[in-house]
């Protein structure tokens, strides 16, 4: 997960949005034509075909993945028995335990703050421990507070530029490090609440260190290891060199700067955590040098997760569930990516007009390319912006606020949705999971019956968790983005106003409640200010909502399990994955569309009027 960028290191200016003008209406609707034209150009066969590409790839995994996930939660595997039987050992813990899940919630709360104090004192003490040959100091009080909540959190949001302001060191044992853990406690929880369903056992669902300990062998070091190598063969780099001051052939200085970044790479990705080595992120040569390390990147992010819903099926017995869900997502992502690609490639009308766009032809064709690598282009940058969204992971290779409006409103939504378009890891099953409970409760009351998931009767006490989990979001986001748009030193962050300006709060806030990462990067957040208020919002959005996930999946393991009735509705038709993507949408859009009125939503109408803002 990326973070704003400060206002000197931005990779683009914002282009229109800090000037105001009007255009004349004849340029305005020539403007609007223009790129019309544009959107139909730039779509390309190609850009089409690499999304296709992409979508029969992660199908083809998804089994594959199911099963293997299956053989990790389920003890099958034994390789790496006698390691980890030593960490049971040295930990304390009796891996036969079958834990209720107060006391598995509890596990997960210790491991997290003990792990985030100790990072917090490891960045404090930087500029004293070793492997900094760049002789980096200590990391300042506020900005170590909201790393350290940032990647326990799994959000990964950097207020701050990683190559100059972590030290190797930093890098390697404490952000990397949440990296593997807190992708393990996400796909932990997710993996309780299946066994809730599955379970008929008092409230007991797993061992919380176990599937920790297993996650972290058995999935994302062997994984990591791999990716790694593979990255390394594509270009990226990994060393400890310090870093190389060099002149260039005009006789400017210019540094280039090493490190361990092909490893951090692999499991940035793969544990949707996004933080990058470098302030540019995945627009960098040295994270993401080729088109297939961009392809290897963005198929990490969804790897596990559309994974999961395979595990899903076979846990609870009814695979054909599994593949609903799988399609509910794939529904909501493949509209996301259409949209964005369309918007983009339609264009600016205001830059058109004025003579800055790209001259469209059928050779040549225009666009947005503001903010993006040309090497990527209009189609991989806004696939891999739906896919980074989608999941909690908020990697970049473009930048999210020079998009158009709509283009960067399509990520906005996407974390607006709770992120569980396959989702974080972990985090996006059980974020799914809670609204087909939604669902399904819903569909009980239209025909007048006790609600059923896979044969556990949804009642009150269930019901009750549910829309904890579904307030809590909505409550910090649309909280904190209102005081921040009106208080000074919300305000003061701000490199654009009028409705972008909302945006990026609005935007930064949704973000981090939701564990994403990723930023409008026109927003200064390396303020005590927003240092604190997004630590907070990391800490609720991740551990406010994962309880009550937690909550459920105990309050179904007590639930006997029904056979089917004539009554019950079913959970592996396309009716259900169209109720499902409706009370999904539906929530949303109740929860947020006013707020996005204030800012994507007029900004776009502003743009197409030919106005700056």
């Amino acid at each position: 997960m990326t973070r704003p960028l400060p206002a000197t290191g931005r990779l683009r200016e914002h282009g229109y949005r800090h000037r105001r003008a009007r255009l004349g209406s004849d340029s305005r609707v020539s403007g609007v034509h223009a790129s019309t034209a544009r959107a139909i150009l730039t779509m390309t066969f190609a850009g089409w075909a690499q999304i296709l590409v992409y979508c029969v790839v992660l199908l083809l995994v998804t089994k594959p993945m199911g099963l293997y996930l299956v053989k990790v939660y389920d003890g099958s595997f034994k390789w790496l028995g006698p390691v980890e039987r030593a960490l049971y050992r040295l930990g304390g813990i009796e891996p036969s335990e079958d834990q209720h899940w107060t006391r598995y919630a509890a596990s997960l709360l210790v491991f997290t703050a003990v792990s985030t104090i100790v990072t917090y004192v490891a960045l404090r003490l930087q500029g004293r421990l070793p492997l900094n040959p760049e002789n980096l100091p200590n990391v300042v009080d506020r900005q170590a507070f909201e790393t350290a909540t940032s990647f326990t959190s799994n959000t990964n949001w950097q207020s701050y530029s990683g190559e100059t302001t972590m030290s190797y060191l930093s890098q390697m044992t404490q952000l990397a490090f949440h990296n593997f853990a807190s992708a393990a406690v996400g796909v932990a929880a997710a993996v309780a609440l299946v066994r809730g369903i599955a379970r008929r056992s008092a409230g007991r669902i797993g061992n919380f260190y176990v599937d920790l300990v297993r996650g972290t062998l058995y999935l994302y070091i062997p994984f990591s290891i791999v990716l790694a190598l593979l990255f390394v063969q594509q270009g990226a780099i990994q060393n400890f060199h310090p870093y190389l001051h060099i002149a260039t052939l005009e006789g400017a200085k210019q540094t280039l700067v090493m490190g361990p970044v092909a490893s951090q790479e692999a499991i940035k990705q793969l544990g949707t955590n996004g933080g990058g080595f470098f302030n540019a992120n995945s627009a960098h040569p040295f994270e993401n040098p080729t088109p297939w390390s961009n392809f290897l990147q963005i198929l990490a992010i969804f790897l596990i997760p559309a994974g999961l819903t395979y595990f899903l099926g076979r846990t609870v017995k009814s695979q054909r569930h599994g593949w609903a869900v799988w399609s509910a997502m794939f529904v909501l992502f493949i509209a996301g990516v259409a949209v964005a690609y369309w918007a983009e490639a339609r264009g600016n009308p205001i830059h058109a007009a004025r003579g800055v766009d790209v001259v469209a032809s059928a050779s040549n064709p225009g666009g947005n390319m503001e903010g993006k690598e040309v090497r990527f282009g209009i189609a991989n940058s806004a696939l891999f912006a739906t896919i980074t969204t989608d999941a909690s992971c908020g990697a970049v290779n473009s930048m999210h606020d020079s998009f158009t409006p709509i283009g960067g409103m399509v990520p906005m939504v996407n974390i607006q949705l709770g992120e569980l378009v396959y989702g974080g890891v972990g985090s996006g099953l059980y974020a799914m999971i809670v609204e087909v409970v939604l669902a399904v409760f819903i569909a009980g009351l239209m025909v007048g019956r006790t609600p059923e998931y896979l044969g556990k009767k949804i009642e009150s006490r269930e019901i009750r968790v549910v829309m904890v989990y579904v307030l809590v979001y909505a409550f910090v986001v649309l909280t904190f983005a209102a005081i921040s748009s009106v208080i000074p030193a919300g305000l003061a962050g701000l490199n654009n106003t009028g409705p972008h300006g909302f945006s990026e709060i609005l935007y930064a806030f949704s973000s981090t409640v939701a564990n994403n990462g990723s930023a409008f990067a026109g927003l200064t957040g390396s303020t005590y200010y927003y240092n604190t208020m997004f630590g907070f919002a990391m800490l609720f959005g991740r551990f406010a909502m994962m309880v009550p996930a937690l909550a459920l999946a105990g309050f179904l393991a007590e639930r006997k399990a029904a056979p089917e009735s004539a009554g019950t509705f079913p959970v592996t038709t396309p009716l259900f994955v169209t109720l499902l993507v409706g009370v999904i949408m539906i929530v949303t859009a109740l929860t947020f569309f006013p707020a996005l009125s204030l800012g994507p939503i007029v900004e776009h109408f502003l743009m197409q009027a030919g106005k700056l803002f």
